[in-house]
């Protein structure tokens, strides 16, 4: 016994010593939330590079630095424009969740004050198979509204059909 009292003296000391300040309990909850939506992200980019695969897109889409860099929410839909998948960060921007919205339409974040030039502006273009880009007020699952930036674009297979539509959105101000 009085071994391991000798023992926790001089590890006392030693540690006493150095200049070590301990982390308050909180910051591994704020390094747990950073893995995980780096853990999350991560899944995103591993299934969406699956989607391109199995629809056999005619080229490649660089989703590293939409969803690492700039922190887009992706949302892909098939040529019918419903939607086939939503990255997870989709939740922190609308409220909903993956499995809400997938199977539904874009359609569905789009609400009474929605404006109906610039909804037809993309509907024209996707109907012509072009790229758009526009700011679109959407109304979150709670009911209140956000304006999205939304760039979207066809996506072609190799073959020349349209076999999805892409959709890099994001909150702004």
């Amino acid at each position: 016994m009085k071994e391991i009292k000798n023992y926790d003296r001089a590890a006392n000391k030693f540690y006493n010593q150095l200049d070590i300040k301990s982390l308050p309990l909180n910051s591994w909850d704020l390094y747990a939330t950073f893995f995980d939506k780096v853990c999350q992200t991560g899944k995103d980019l591993f299934q969406l590079q699956n989607l391109a695969k199995l629809n056999k897109w005619s080229y490649t889409v660089d989703f590293d630095e939409s969803l690492f860099k700039k922190e887009h929410v992706v949302v892909i839909t098939d040529a019918q424009l419903t939607i086939v998948h939503a990255t997870q960060n989709i939740k922190s921007m609308n409220g909903y969740s993956v499995e809400e919205v997938l199977g539904k339409k874009p359609k569905m974040f789009q609400g009474v004050n929605t404006c109906k030039e610039t909804t037809k502006s993309i509907r024209t273009a996707v109907e012509n198979k072009q790229p758009f880009e526009a700011i679109l007020l959407n109304y979150r699952k709670d009911g209140s509204t956000y304006k999205c930036w939304i760039k979207g674009e066809p996506i072609f297979s190799k073959s020349g059909e349209v076999v999805n539509f892409i959709a890099y959105e994001k909150e702004v101000a």
